[in-house]
């Protein structure tokens, strides 16, 4: 949203706007449409929803449209060679990291789950590789210590607004030199997983931590309480010794619920039973007693 919104505030001329078909949503699972669609049709700007870009009729359908260059953000499908090669000034990326580190689908989870200090955004030129292709413009930012995969991704999406216009204005005018990416460095960033969100309390105080930021918003860390999900949104290692079981509550009260690793301890402090909202340690000690606990799926 933020990159087609600073297009749409630009000299440049969005002729039409490529998303998913829309999705059901909320209790009733309705077909709705996605924010990026409900923007375009704000601005009266023709929306394309093709199930796949491999059908000779949407590939048709897009070439009528004469893009000069075509901008894709998170599209979720595969872009073709024959859809690569219709725009003159081709098919650009915002890629949410500093390539060639962290190709593929989940870069920023995968940054701050491996507690890399620095990401940033990379306006790639796009080929059929997986984001193999020479950086137009690359823009970097620090991970502060407490920061999330949202809090990452919403910093971001603005950088990336910002360096899309100056990539665009670059190749317009001939003045960018596209950057080769080094065959040094590469990194994959793979799906995630739902599973890879389940809490191994024999990792370090610290690797939890990072665990818990990186699948904050989703999928949200989790262990198991008395048999029931618990889903852990924020926590914060803390400099105590223990010789507890890892998983073990050591101490609980309104500041947080201190578990034992597998190396140092862990005081969680936003939690989530199923079901229910999101809470205070304070406000699950009120509705839970957790002396002689121990969180995990033995428990």
């Amino acid at each position: 949203m933020p990159a087609l919104r600073a297009l749409l505030a630009s000299s440049h001329r969005v002729v039409a706007v490529y998303t998913q078909p829309d999705r059901p949503a909320g209790r009733g699972r309705q077909l709705t449409a996605g924010a990026v669609k409900q923007c375009a049709i704000e601005h009266g700007i023709p929306v394309e929803q093709p199930l796949t870009l491999r059908d000779p009729a949407a590939v048709a359908k897009l070439a009528s449209y004469s893009p000069q260059v075509m901008v894709v953000v998170a599209y979720g499908l595969i872009l073709p060679s024959d859809v690569l090669s219709i725009p003159p000034h081709g098919c650009v990326n915002i890629h949410a990291s500093l390539l060639p580190r962290w190709r593929g689908a989940a870069p920023i989870h995968r940054a701050v789950l491996a507690g890399d200090t620095m990401t940033g955004v990379a306006i790639m030129q796009m080929e059929e590789g997986l984001d193999t292709g020479p950086v137009l413009v690359e823009k970097t930012m620090p991970i502060a210590a407490r920061d999330t995969t949202g809090s990452v991704h919403d910093r971001l999406a603005a950088m990336g607004a910002e360096a899309l216009l100056e990539a665009l204005e670059g190749l317009a005018s001939g003045s960018i030199a596209p950057r080769v990416q080094p065959a040094a460095g590469v990194t994959y960033a793979a799906k995630i997983r739902k599973e890879e969100a389940q809490i191994d309390w024999r990792q370090s105080a610290e690797q939890i931590d990072r665990q818990v930021r990186a699948f904050n918003p989703w999928p949200v860390a989790q262990t198991e309480l008395h048999g029931t999900q618990l889903r852990i949104w924020s926590a914060e290692p803390v400099d105590t010794a223990t010789e507890a079981r890892p998983g073990a509550v050591t101490a609980a009260d309104a500041q947080g619920i201190r578990v034992a690793t597998g190396r140092g301890v862990i005081n969680l402090t936003q939690l989530q039973l199923a079901g229910r909202r999101v809470m205070s340690a304070a406000e699950l000690l009120n509705a839970r007693a957790l002396d002689g606990v121990v969180l995990g799926a033995s428990s």
